[in-house]
C-alpha cells in the first residue's frame, strides 16, 4: 500500500468581476476497496457564502457552493492525504464468458445487476454509433472471458490512437475520436464505455490522478499532470475492475480514484455558473506526492 499527500489546485481567472457564481465540486476522494481517505480539506479565496456537502447518485462526495461577494478571481485548492493498496488479482482467463455480464432492458431483481444498470446505456458523452460498436465486437468472440476480452480492448485504444492533447476538447465527440484516432485519457475513456455499453456490458467512467515518475532511461506515463480518466468493467464474480486504456494497464496503486459516473459530465472535478466574467482563463495543477513513512 502506498500514502499519498495529494494537491490540487484550481484558478479561474476574469476579466471582468463576477457578480455571483454557483459551483459544484467533485474533488473529495470517495472510499473504494482498496482506497482509504485519511484527511482532506478544500479550501476557496473568496469565501463561499454557502457551502453544501452532499452524496450524489453515483456515491461521490460532493459539495455545492455559492459566491454572492463580486470577485475576479477564484482559487480552489484541495489537499490531503490517502492510502491506496493494490487492487485484487483477477486471473482474465478464469473470469466468466462476457455474454454472462450483459445487461438488458428487463427489470432486475439481483441488487449487483440493478447497480450496474445505469452504466449499461449511452450516456450524453458516450454516443457513438454502430461503427464503434462493432469495432469494439472484435475483442468479445462468443464465450471468450470477460476480462480477457476488455483488457483486449483496452490495449486496441492504447495502441491505435495517439495521445495528443491539442486534438480534442472536453466536448469533442466519440465519434470525431473515434474517426480521428488521436486525443486524451478523457476522450479514451469514453470511447471504450462507448464500446463495451454498445454491445450490453456496463461500465463506468472514473476519475482521479495517476502517480508517475520517469523510470531509469524511460519516459513517465501519459496523463501525470493533471487529473486522469479510466474505465471500471463490471466482471460476474469479481466486482468491478478497473482498465486504464491511456497507459494500457489494470489499474494499481498509482491510481487515485476520485469519482466515477456514466461519463465525464457527472463527475467534472469543477463545474457551475456565473453572472459577469467576461472572458476567463482557468489553471489547474495537480501534484500525487507518496509519503515514504512506512503506513502502520
Amino acid at each position: 500500500m502506498i500514502r499519498y499527500d495529494v494537491r490540487h489546485r484550481t484558478d479561474f481567472l476574469y476579466s471582468t468581476p463576477v457578480s455571483i457564481s454557483h459551483h459544484l465540486l467533485h474533488l473529495t476522494p470517495r472510499p473504494t476497496d482498496n482506497q482509504r481517505t485519511e484527511v482532506w480539506r478544500v479550501a476557496l479565496s473568496p469565501a463561499p457564502a454557502v457551502r453544501r456537502t452532499e452524496v450524489d447518485f453515483f456515491g461521490n462526495p460532493v459539495e455545492h457552493l455559492t459566491l454572492q461577494d463580486e470577485h475576479s478571481k477564484l482559487v480552489i485548492r484541495a489537499r490531503g492525504t490517502l492510502v491506496v493498496e493494490e487492487p485484487a488479482t483477477v486471473n482474465p482467463s478464469e473470469t466468466p464468458p462476457w455474454e454472462q455480464a450483459r445487461v438488458n432492458g428487463s427489470i432486475a431483481k439481483d441488487p449487483e445487476i440493478l447497480a450496474a444498470q445505469p452504466f449499461a446505456y449511452d450516456s450524453p458523452m458516450t454516443r457513438a454509433g454502430e461503427s464503434v460498436w462493432a469495432w469494439a465486437q472484435e475483442s468479445f468472440a462468443p464465450g471468450r472471458p470477460i476480462l480477457e476480452a476488455a483488457l483486449e480492448l483496452n490495449h486496441r485504444i492504447h495502441t491505435g490512437f495517439e495521445y495528443d492533447p491539442a486534438a480534442t476538447t472536453v466536448s469533442t465527440p466519440v465519434a470525431e475520436v473515434f474517426r480521428i484516432r488521436r486525443g486524451v485519457c478523457q476522450d479514451f475513456a469514453h470511447l471504450m464505455l462507448a464500446g463495451l455499453r454498445g454491445i450490453g456490458l456496463p461500465a463506468r467512467y472514473v476519475s482521479g490522478y495517476l502517480l508517475t515518475y520517469p523510470p531509469p532511461g524511460g519516459t513517465k506515463l501519459q496523463g501525470s499532470d493533471a487529473s486522469h480518466a479510466w474505465v471500471s468493467v463490471r466482471v460476474p464474480g469479481h466486482g468491478w475492475v478497473d482498465l486504464d486504456p491511456t497507459n494500457d494497464k489494470i489499474t494499481t496503486t498509482e491510481h487515485v480514484t476520485l469519482a466515477w459516473g456514466r461519463d465525464y459530465g457527472d463527475v467534472s472535478p469543477v463545474k457551475g455558473a456565473i453572472v459577469g466574467g467576461g472572458e476567463h482563463e482557468v489553471k489547474v495543477s495537480v501534484d500525487v506526492v507518496p509519503i515514504v513513512d512506512p503506513v502502520a
